[in-house]
This record gives C-alpha cells, sequence and structure tokens, in this order.
C-alpha cells in the first residue's frame, strides 16, 4: 500500500560534521566548537529546509586512545554539552525540533526531567530526549566507575529510569494551573500528584516542580540493535536512530521493532524508524565522488587507524600502511555492523594494504550512505521510504553546513517534487510535525 504519510527529515551535528576531516575543509568555521553562531547557523539552515528536528549527538566524556590521532580530531574533544546548547537554541530557532543526546548511566532522573521539562517549555514543544545507556568505556572513569557496567545492567537501570521520567513528567495533569486570582487558587491539587517511586535502582518522591509541557512530555528518541534495545525502543521510544546497512536489514529491524508495539499498548504509528546516513550528492556523480576522496585525502593516516581500529577493536598503532593487514589482528566477530566487518575481511584477504583498507573503511565506516546523483539520492530515499525500511532519515552530513547545503539546494527539491516531503510545518510542536499522538497523564488516565 502506498504511504500518505511524509518523510521525516533531521540533521545530525557532530559540530564540523560527520567526517573526522571535516574541520580541515575550507567551507568549515575552524572556530566552530566553541562558537554559538556556527551552530545556530546550522539550525537556521535546517529550520528553513522544514526539517523535522536537529540530533545533537553526544558523549559527555573525552575520547581515550592514541593521544597523537585525538589531537587531529575536534570531535569528542572540545564540543558544548548538549542542554546548554538547546537552550539556547529554543528561544533562537521557531520551528525545528531540538533533540540532545543524556545518558541513563550518569545522570539522576529527577535531573533530566526537569532540564527537558524547561527546554520543552523555552521552546514552546520542540524538545527530544535522546536516551542512551553509553557504550565507551572512557564515560564511565569520570563518574566513579572503571569503565563501563555490563550490558544487562546498564538497560535494567534505563528502563527504570525512563520510568521514573514518565512518572515525573505527569506529575501535573492537563489543566492543572488555575491561576484564579480571585479565590487566590494557583493549581488544582486535585490534577497534582507525587511519584513516590521506590525501585531497585532509585527512590524518586517528586512532584516535579514544573507545569506538564506543550507536548505533554518531550519526544524520545532511541538507538539500540540489541534485543533489550528493540524492546525498551518499543515500550518508550518516538523515534529511532537505527544504523543498518542495507534496505533488507533496515527493513527486518523496522518490522520487528514495530510488532513488539501493540504488547505495551501501543500504536505503531507511534515510533518513526529514522536511519542515519551519510550523504554525498553532487550534480554529477564524479562531482558527488571528488567530495568524498576530498576529505579522504585530508584525514591524517593515524585517525584513520584509529578509527579501524575502535570497529575492530584492535590496536594499529605503528602498522606499516604499506604492507598487507596483519590476519592475526582480526577479531572473530564486530563491534559494529556484521555487513561491514565481512566486506573488510573480503578487502584483507584479497592482500590490500593496511592503507588501502583505511581508505576503503573511511569512505564505508558507518555501512550505510548514498553518493551520488540528486536524482539517485532521491531514488535511494524514496525507495526505503516506500517500502518500509525507513520512515525518514537521520542525515549525517560530511561537512557542515556545506554538505547540508548541498542536499538542500540539490535534493529536497526533488524530493518535493515527488511529493515525499513537506513544504511548511504541520504544527508548531515537535510532536505536531512528526504525527506523533500527544501521551495521555497516567494519574489523569487513572482517575478516569
Amino acid at each position: 500500500m502506498a504511504r500518505t504519510d511524509k518523510m521525516k527529515l533531521g540533521t545530525f551535528v557532530y559540530t564540523f560534521g560527520f567526517h573526522p576531516a571535516s574541520w580541515l575543509h575550507p567551507a568549515s568555521n575552524v572556530n566552530g566548537a566553541n562558537d554559538f553562531q556556527h551552530l545556530l547557523n546550522v539550525a537556521k539552515r535546517s529550520e528553513a529546509a522544514k526539517f523535522d528536528f536537529m540530533f545533537m549527538a553526544d558523549s559527555p566524556a573525552a575520547a581515550v586512545g592514541d593521544p597523537d590521532a585525538l589531537a587531529r580530531i575536534p570531535t569528542k574533544m572540545n564540543r558544548f554539552e548538549p542542554l546548554s546548547l538547546l537552550s539556547a537554541l529554543s528561544v533562537t530557532t521557531q520551528n525545528l525540533g531540538l533533540v540532545a543526546t543524556v545518558s541513563t548511566s550518569y545522570c539522576e532522573p529527577y535531573n533530566v526531567a526537569r532540564l527537558f521539562s524547561s527546554i520543552d517549555h523555552l521552546s514552546g514543544g520542540r524538545a527530544c530526549w535522546n536516551v542512551v545507556t553509553s557504550d565507551h568505556d572512557e564515560t564511565g572513569y569520570n563518574f566513579n566507575r572503571e569503565g563501563l557496567d555490563p550490558h544487562a545492567l546498564r538497560y535494567e537501570r534505563g528502563n527504570e529510569f525512563v520510568d521514573v521520567v514518565f512518572g515525573l513528567w505527569d506529575s501535573f495533569e492537563d489543566g492543572a494551573l488555575l491561576l484564579d486570582r480571585e479565590n487566590g487558587i494557583y493549581y488544582d491539587k486535585a490534577k497534582h500528584h507525587t511519584l513516590n517511586h521506590k525501585g531497585k535502582h532509585f527512590q524518586v518522591r517528586g512532584p516535579l516542580n514544573i507545569a506538564r509541557t506543550p507536548q505533554g512530555r518531550p519526544v524520545i528518541a532511541q538507538a539500540g540493535g540489541s534485543e533489550p534495545g528493540m524492546d525498551m525502543a518499543a515500550r518508550t521510544a518516538e523515534i529511532v536512530f537505527s544504523l543498518a546497512s542495507s534496505i533488507d536489514r533496515n527493513r527486518a529491524f523496522y518490522e520487528n521493532v514495530k510488532a513488539r508495539m501493540p504488547a505495551y499498548g501501543r500504536d505503531p504509528n507511534d515510533l518513526k524508524i529514522m536511519p542515519g546516513v551519510v550523504i554525498n550528492v553532487g550534480e554529477t556523480k564524479a562531482e558527488a565522488q571528488a567530495k568524498v576522496d576530498y576529505l579522504i585525502d585530508k584525514m591524517h593516516p593515524d585517525v584513520g587507524r584509529l578509527m579501524l581500529s575502535e570497529f575492530l577493536e584492535a590496536d594499529l598503532r605503528g602498522v606499516p600502511l604499506d604492507k598487507p593487514f596483519p590476519m592475526d589482528r582480526l577479531p572473530a566477530a564486530p563491534k559494529g555492523s556484521r555487513a561491514l566487518f565481512d566486506e573488510l575481511v573480503d578487502f584483507v584477504r584479497s592482500g590490500r594494504t593496511v592503507g588501502e583498507l583505511i581508505r576503503h573503511y573511511a569512505e564505508k565506516h558507518t555501512g550505510n550512505g548514498m553518493t551520488g546523483t540528486p536524482a539517485e539520492i532521491a531514488d535511494f530515499m524514496e525507495e526505503w521510504f516506500e517500502t518500509r525500511a525507513a520512515d525518514g532519515f537521520i542525515l549525517m552530513f560530511p561537512t557542515l553546513p556545506a554538505s547540508l547545503d548541498d542536499f538542500v539546494r540539490l535534493v529536497l527539491p526533488e524530493l518535493r517534487r515527488r511529493g515525499l516531503f513537506r513544504k511548511e510545518y504541520e504544527g508548531s510542536t515537535l510532536r505536531e510535525n512528526l504525527g506523533l499522538s500527544m501521551p495521555a497523564n497516567r494519574f489523569a488516565k487513572t482517575r478516569a
């Protein structure tokens, strides 16, 4: 059956762009990591294009690893704290959704509930929390831990964390604020609720000291392809950021997650599956490929070694670039995409050098994306959308704002010509623009 809804689009934001050499691009702002105007510029351009949201990826710690390579990669080493940034963007934009990553492993539910409620009020209903449990050892070293907690424990804590935040967001019902000056009553005490949560990981009395937000509660985003991750998404998420490496894999993921939702009393239409894709577009295929080659040529070999080392979970420091890849450094299984891992193994077995493998991985490292003309990019996106492998895309532009501008100038008109993407925003809140239902307040629902 043909779709009647529109494709959803978001801008994925690392400061300079998704490519590790993006800060070396002559069109980038080399001071952008600490320049609010740079990120406001990206937000304004995304908003002018009628994108649904801007997605601030984050880790609350600097990276660890080869210091020579890290000195050449500014992304994790110098960046804004995302909620501070969203607060500033909330009053300098009008329609764009604002998504920030905050980990359940290193925060308290009450703080997170209060912060996101405040941003939702400040923005008029455009806040979204990207829920993560964290997957990098370096974060734990700053929060009383030696690396990561076990995967199962992180998800157990994460699920309880989200439940507590949802409960706090229901502290005030809709219409609880009476603002009755004549009788001196500010709010209806019957519509104000104390949570009194006592669980395995958290004890939170509540109530939250801020009224119900314009969206009922901020939108929830989540990523994760593990069984606990997919279950958590089906139970709580409204946007899922996937990184499946092919249309068939993502269609299977799409069907799997949405099929779990009815068991939690949820409508599958209240979840938007949005794979992250790297887009390189040019007037011609050769022009698009030249943009890819330029950034790869700019990338220092130490950076390439570090990227490949993280994917393979193998230390490649000092391995000669002009020699065949040492087979004993290949793990039995990948940290990320299996399809991409298998492709790299075949590449290695063909006798290619370490330098050639680094270059190949630099081009393919998300395992997902498209390099081509506007029509080819639009064909790619339309097929994923119409065959229900995706409800939209989180666009991981190699450089910002240059790649974003290329997409808006070249691809967006083609998507609109095909009737796939909006010309104007449908509503004033992120929830309205995504086509998500208003969440019921648990206390009001129980009383009814």
